[in-house]
């Protein structure tokens, strides 16, 4: 069993002072809402048309400054006002701030499917899908994201655990009920891992760490755990299973921050891992740029597999034709993605991707014994961290 220690705080700790953040963030988030409802009661008191404006979430409407290091919401916004053929939209808009007011006042908290669910008892009002509660839901988040709002400060969560943690880090999580603090040793368990919770504000951390390794797949995740890789290079694993949840974004980010320490992305050599995985992790996405900022790793960097790792490492016959999505994603990226354009030395390897036509997993790599990666692969590449790409 991990070891999972209470003790009692007799002095205000970091983990009370966020405590005492999140009570703020909390204030901001139920006045954000009741203004955006006394502005909605102003227009309609003075006979005019109520309106909600929100950022557009897409590709086509971010920048990005490395300064930065993440994609940030454009200028471009769309309007909701209220007219017969969206009063019911509205109305939809309006009762989930109002059920996320009373779960911020209750501290309480509502899955996207209970949300959905929730709204069956709206009448006219209610959704006949999730897919679009989680649609007016995301616009919302939009709306606040402006107040430094998320979705989980507005205490919905998605159904989706967070990524799976193992290593050197000792994770401080506090007792609902009594605030107590509890001590997680990410060393103590056994063949499992630590699961990153849906929500990861109230976390601290303590580690002596010199690096996160953020690891695409779960089979490559639990070798290195089991071989105990975090051990002998002296690092925290986590497992992001495909594209990382953003939980486990938040989670990593937090870490990097609080503990200075860096990241870097193991991740498979084809356009989806490098385009999608990797880039949403450093960057974040087109349709969460209102909250990039928040939920993503600008100081990761990529340590593989590279398209150059696939000559280095002799894998040319352990690798997959790239199929005609992978082509087409690939020069996507090229063309239309910010990030990969300002980087000449991503269009550089990207293109020898295309040029080799070939994709390689992790595992390939277990070509040369199935330990090939925890005894040369990650030494060799970790004892060059400047030349990773950005």
């Amino acid at each position: 069993m991990p070891r999972k220690k209470k003790v009692q705080d007799k002095l205000p700790s970091k983990g009370a002072r966020r405590g005492t953040a999140r009570k703020g963030l909390d204030d901001v988030t139920v006045k954000a809402i009741e203004n955006t409802a006394l502005g909605i009661h102003g227009s309609v008191i003075k006979g005019q048309k109520p309106e909600l404006r929100f950022p557009v979430r897409s590709l086509a409407n971010v920048k990005y400054q490395p300064r930065k290091g993440y994609f940030e919401i454009g200028r471009a916004r769309k309007s909701r006002t209220l007219t017969y053929n969206t009063a019911k939209g509205f109305a939809q808009t309006l009762k989930l701030m109002s059920l996320s007011k009373e779960m911020v006042e209750t501290r309480d908290f509502a899955t996207k499917r209970d949300a959905y669910y929730q709204s069956k008892n709206w009448g006219p009002a209610k959704f006949s899908e999730q897919v679009e509660s989680d649609a007016v839901m995301d616009d919302i988040e939009a709306m606040f994201a402006l107040h430094g709002v998320s979705r989980e400060q507005l205490r919905f969560y998605p159904e989706e655990h967070g990524g799976a943690v193992s290593g050197q880090l000792v994770v401080i999580d506090r007792d609902r009920e009594t605030g107590e603090k509890i001590e997680i040793d990410c060393t103590r368990f056994g063949s499992g891992a630590y699961t990153i919770p849906h929500s990861v504000e109230h976390l601290g951390f303590e580690t002596d760490a010199k690096f996160v390794l953020a690891i695409e797949t779960g089979g490559m995740f639990q070798r290195l755990a089991t071989h105990k890789f975090w051990r002998s290079a002296n690092c925290i694993l986590v497992s992001m299973g495909g594209v990382p949840t953003r939980a486990t974004r938040r989670f990593i980010r937090r870490l990097a921050d609080e503990k200075k320490i860096p990241v870097y992305a193991f991740v498979d050599c084809d356009p989806y891992g490098i385009s999608n995985i990797y880039r949403t992790l450093k960057v974040g996405s087109g349709n969460a740029a209102h909250i990039n900022q928040f939920f993503c790793v600008p100081q990761a960097s990529f340590l593989g597999v590279e398209p150059k790792d696939i000559i280095d490492f002799k894998l040319e016959d352990a690798t997959h034709k790239l199929q005609e999505v992978d082509i087409k994603r690939a020069r996507d990226a090229l063309k239309n993605d910010p990030f990969f354009r300002h980087h000449a030395r991503w269009r550089n390897a990207i293109e020898l991707l295309l040029k080799m036509g070939v994709r390689a997993e992790q595992q390939s790599l277990a070509k040369w014994g199935l330990n090939y990666v925890l005894d040369e692969y990650l030494p060799r590449k970790l004892a060059n961290p400047k030349k990773f790409l950005p």
